[in-house]
């Protein structure tokens, strides 16, 4: 079973959101909240798969809490898919770069929005490729925040085979097209994932491909 909170200001939407997640078998729905503050507060308290997070809200923001979660050792096995009801929204490439693992438009349709938790849950990321490209644009603009040093030194780390995967994620490639690409197995190409995650200290793989483009690991134009 996949445990979700739902976080918005809006109660027709949460209640919405909850009776889409509630009706499937293997999804539920253990609590939600109205602001960032009671956010992280049922967060801690329930520990959830995961958090379906609005940015926009009174009070404090999702971003802040975004966040505040993300960087809880305790919460590590919680993803965050952040709410927004604008793909520009300023705010999302901020909350991918502090630890969201994908992010979904208000009006998504239900069958995307149980894939996307499904999707999370399992230790993906929810990027669509209109997504990906405006990171890219958004890399080569000059106007992204470079990452840490320790994060770009760890970079270093990395097997050229480690390197080539890294670059396929960035171009929003998933581990079984990744296989394809690099005539590998499934589990062989989920395994270099996986690997250049941890020497990267990438939460998941939305960080990975925030990281790859900001330390230049992977140059915009890159993308077809």
């Amino acid at each position: 079973m996949t445990t979700v909170v739902l976080v918005d200001d809006q109660p027709l939407l949460r209640a919405g959101f909850r009776m889409i997640l509630d009706g499937e078998a293997d999804l539920e729905v253990v609590g939600e909240a109205g602001d960032g503050d009671t956010a992280v507060e049922v967060v801690r308290r329930l520990r959830p798969d995961v958090v379906l997070m609005d940015i926009r809200m009174p009070s404090r923001d999702g971003l802040s809490a975004t966040e505040e979660i993300c960087a809880d050792l305790t919460l590590a096995g919680t993803r965050v898919l952040v709410l927004t009801t604008f793909e520009l929204d300023e705010y999302v490439f901020e909350a991918l770069r502090v630890g969201a693992s994908g992010f979904l438009l208000k009006d998504v349709e239900p069958a995307d929005l149980i894939a996307a938790v499904r999707q999370v849950a399992a230790g993906d990321a929810a990027l669509s490729p209109s997504v990906t490209r405006r990171l890219v644009e958004h890399v080569a603009s000059g106007d992204a925040r470079r990452p840490p040093v320790e994060q770009v030194r760890s970079l270093e780390a990395l097997t050229e085979r480690e390197r080539e995967v890294v670059a396929l994620v960035g171009e929003g490639l998933t581990n079984d097209e990744i296989a394809a690409r690099l005539f590998l197995s499934p589990a062989t190409a989920k395994t270099h994932v996986s690997r250049a995650m941890t020497k990267v200290g990438a939460r998941d793989r939305a960080q990975l491909v925030v990281l790859a483009y900001e330390s230049g690991l992977v140059r915009p134009g890159w993308m077809a």
